[in-house]
């Protein structure tokens, strides 16, 4: 009988390069606290939230997707066409099908390379660095994209006080590739469905097509029962994450949560006993809520503003619609 022939496996995976957009018009408190009979103390008090970036009408999920990439490809010292995969992590993609991921293969000239979405909302930028890390191990790809990409100003109501303050649009980009040594940990994910309309739509699709009255779909949240799955459920897998690393609090150089509000992030650095020598990322209070592309956006600035992190190990951690979830521990590139 013939020997299959299959991928190696026993490679290692690492973050190769980073890049990000910001998007281009900063959006204060006081720009958006009328709508909803509040005030930029209101706001900072309960979120954290100076300023959040918004994109201009013009520019989509694939737009930021593309600057963000080019800078990640760089970063990792390689060209659009070494790049063997292409994974997006958007909830804000303006079209079902086809996916974001397959149309930014032509944008980059990358040729006919595997592409897909994923919708994992704010878990998504960690789902897909687990995804990759898998098929690089495996041998099945090289240099595999993994972007964060949203446009959440597309679906807020400006006079929602439940979640619509703290969203903003951008997206972060990094190239995983295979590495001689450990640089991905394994990933600590799932779901809790139970809770799946904590945070959710206003309306589906097929409702506004066959009710011509309802409005264009917008975000809601229960924002006490997220703050309090985040900080004590959330806690409890970060803990799972860093103990599957094999590594304690304090061989961290920083800790990079999803930035959905500088409460949470307070209280699960408290919770975890972190020392002072972690580097906490706190992006959320110049650039939002960006779900998606969140953790990638802080871990650039975090690396732009702090380069000697370079190299340390980060854990980092996604949680978000659906209470879904995802954490892990990478090398910083």
């Amino acid at each position: 009988m013939p020997t299959l022939k299959t991928a190696e496996l026993g490679t290692f995976s690492r973050i190769a390069g980073i890049g990000a957009y910001r998007a281009e018009n900063l959006v204060t408190n006081d720009d958006i606290a009328g709508p909803i009979n509040s005030s930029d103390e209101w706001i900072r008090q309960r979120t954290g939230i100076i300023t959040r970036r918004r994109a201009s009408k013009d520019v989509g999920v694939l737009d930021m997707s593309e600057e963000a990439a080019l800078e990640a490809i760089a970063s990792a010292g390689l060209k659009p066409e070494d790049i063997g995969g292409i994974i997006i992590s958007t909830v804000t993609f303006e079209y079902f099908t086809p996916s974001a991921a397959a149309a930014l293969t032509a944008r980059l000239g990358t040729g006919p390379i595997p592409a897909w979405d994923i919708s994992a909302a704010c878990a998504g930028y960690c789902y897909g660095i687990s995804q990759a890390d898998a098929l690089v191990r495996a041998g099945t790809l090289d240099n595999v994209l993994v972007i964060g990409a949203e446009k959440l100003s597309e679906v807020i109501d400006p006079e929602d006080r439940s979640i619509s303050f703290i969203l903003g649009d951008g997206a972060g980009a990094v190239v995983v590739s295979s590495s001689d040594e450990p640089g991905i940990s394994k990933t600590v994910w799932g779901s809790k469905g139970e809770n799946w309309s904590t945070i959710r739509m206003t309306d589906s699709l097929y409702d506004i097509r066959d009710n011509r009255e309802l409005a264009f779909p917008t975000l809601r949240q229960d924002g006490p029962t997220v703050f309090r799955w985040a900080v004590w459920d959330g806690a409890e897998v970060a803990k799972e994450a860093l103990a599957a690393s094999g590594i304690e609090a304090e061989d961290l150089a920083a800790f990079i949560p999803h930035q959905a509000n500088m409460r949470i992030i307070d209280e699960l650095a408290k919770q975890l006993k972190l020392p002072e020598s972690v580097v906490i990322a706190r992006d959320i209070a110049d650039n939002g809520n960006t779900s998606a592309a969140s953790i990638p956006l802080a871990t650039e600035r975090l690396l732009r503003e702090q380069p000697e992190l370079s190299g340390g190990l980060a854990l980092q951690m996604g949680f978000g619609a659906g209470l879904v979830y995802g954490a892990q521990v990478v090398r910083l590139p």
